[in-house]
């Protein structure tokens, strides 16, 4: 394990509620190629903070990354209501931009 996630990890253990540290695991996994771990702390994000919208996105390239196309669409558009409910023009457009990239591919 490295330096950044056994911190990331310390912080998750004094703050276990604490949204962007674990939204930072999930992304620690994710640059390693981890998919499944990444997976498993980006679907307990979305479940805990639903509204907590860069999830969606990131969850969704896991999911990709996978090769699991389907559920990456689900999460885009899980995504896209988060972020209109949010009122986050700029996350909405990241999300239906990846959604359109997904479906011409």
């Amino acid at each position: 394990m490295n330096n950044r996630l056994e911190h990331l990890l310390e912080f998750h253990r004094d703050d276990p509620q604490d949204a962007f540290t674990r939204y930072a695991i999930a992304l620690e996994y994710n640059a390693r190629k981890e998919y499944t771990e990444a997976t498993t702390w980006f679907e307990s994000l979305r479940s805990d903070n639903p509204e907590y919208v860069p999830t969606y996105y990131m969850l969704a390239g896991v999911y990709r990354a996978s090769d699991n196309p389907d559920k990456a669409r689900e999460i885009y558009h899980a995504g896209l209501q988060a972020a209109k409910k949010a009122g986050d023009t700029h996350a909405f457009a990241e999300l239906s931009a990846a959604l359109e990239e997904l479906d011409e591919e």
